[in-house]
């Protein structure tokens, strides 16, 4: 189904070895402006109702759904060269488990606890969880890019059943230091969170988070999208995100833990 030459071989020793990979400037600057435009748009519409279909997080806009809320959303998800990197990351088939935004707010001291994305570790089929950081705006030491411990994807542990404080700097990670419109695939089996952004400045991303395909979606896709967001989408964007699959619904519906992201 997927073309594995597309992703080098540097990428897939990333991906293996550190568990992420940075692809600079990946996007095109009309792209870029777009995903920006739209983001700002929503978040504008939204309010404080922003990621009520998901959850709320302090000191930090998050928005859910996002696949429902514009078209551009919906094609960045479907991007064959995008899931060429999802493939060299999750064995088999997988779908799309969640799309959201985020932007922890300016001069805040907020920060993520490490932590697995779905509260996932990867299994005897390997790895189940990769999410694509769409970076939307500059992600420095200062703004509040993401931290992440490489290999930790490899332990198969929890960080909060080993770290005295899953909140705490810990002495191996790494920030993903990267422009503006560059894109990040991270499994995210891997201990990883967002730190504070201390500037006066938006760190704005968007976060694809896709899943192999007998585990559940994060955001059940086929209970939120509006009927006219289903009947626009290609037959691939429809298995991607599961619309179609009533074995989907019952994974999705059997994990009483699908609307967290830490467990």
């Amino acid at each position: 189904m997927y073309n594995h030459d597309m992703v080098t071989a540097e990428a897939r020793r990333q991906l293996d070895e550190a568990g992420f990979v940075l692809l600079p400037h990946f996007m095109s600057p009309d792209l870029l402006q777009e995903l920006r435009s739209e983001l700002d748009r929503v978040i504008a519409a939204e309010g404080e109702n922003a990621g009520h279909e998901f959850k709320k997080e302090p000191d930090t806009i998050r928005l859910a759904n996002m696949v429902d809320k514009g078209e551009v959303f919906r094609r960045i998800i479907g991007m064959p060269e995008i899931l060429e990197y999802v493939a060299a990351v999750i064995p088999g088939t997988f779908k799309v488990g969640s799309m959201n935004g985020r932007a922890p707010n300016p001069q805040s001291d907020w920060i993520q606890p490490l932590h697995c994305d779905a509260g996932a570790l990867a299994d005897e089929r390997g790895n189940s969880v990769c999410n694509v950081i769409w970076i939307l705006d500059d992600f420095t030491a200062e703004n509040g890019a993401t931290r992440i411990v490489p290999g930790s994807h490899h332990f198969r542990k929890y960080p909060q059943d080993v770290l005295p404080d899953p909140y705490a700097p810990h002495p191996d990670e790494v920030l993903l230091i990267a422009p503006a419109g560059s894109v990040a695939v991270v499994n995210t089996h891997a201990w990883h969170g967002g730190t504070a952004n201390r500037t006066a400045g938006p760190r704005r991303c968007l976060h694809a988070f896709y899943v192999r395909s007998d585990k559940p979606q994060q955001q059940f896709q086929r209970e939120l999208l509006s009927d006219s967001t289903k009947a626009a989408l290609s037959p691939e964007l429809r298995r991607l995100l599961a619309i179609d699959d009533d074995e989907n619904e019952r994974i999705t519906l059997a994990d009483p833990g699908r609307s967290g992201f830490l467990k």
